[in-house]
């Protein structure tokens, strides 16, 4: 690894660390300047403001929402989230007064949306004191 911080400063083994961090957000920051970002609504400071504060909050979403379901798409990226998690094909129906959910028979990514729905909507675990 060649870096420009004295050794003195950081050792090997710190500087792997700190680079590998900030590797980390870089990813971040071209998934959000790659999607919301780059479409800021106006040219009022508030309404850009509220606008980034949004897609930080859709894009943590997505990303606890991938790690929740797990596998491969726990490490996705966010267009693949998008299209293989979020843009689910499904039928929303209302039956005895209770949201049913429709998913198509043979859809790949079945087994990753019930790991993810059955985490966010099944009761706590108690935890023994």
């Amino acid at each position: 690894m060649f870096t420009t911080i004295p050794a003195d400063v950081l050792d090997t083994v710190q500087a792997d660390k700190a680079h590998r961090r900030h590797a980390v957000i870089e990813q971040v920051n071209a998934e959000l300047k790659a999607g919301p970002i780059a479409h800021m609504p106006a040219g009022a400071f508030n309404a850009n403001a509220a606008w980034l504060a949004l897609a930080c909050m859709a894009h943590n979403l997505a990303r606890t929402g991938a790690l929740l379901a797990g596998g491969r798409l726990s490490k996705s990226r966010a267009p693949a989230l998008r299209a293989k998690l979020i843009s689910i094909p499904a039928r929303i129906a209302c039956h005895a007064r209770r949201i049913v959910l429709h998913l198509p028979a043979h859809w790949p990514k079945a087994a990753e949306f019930g790991r993810l729905w059955n985490t966010v909507f099944s009761p706590p675990v108690p935890v023994a004191t």
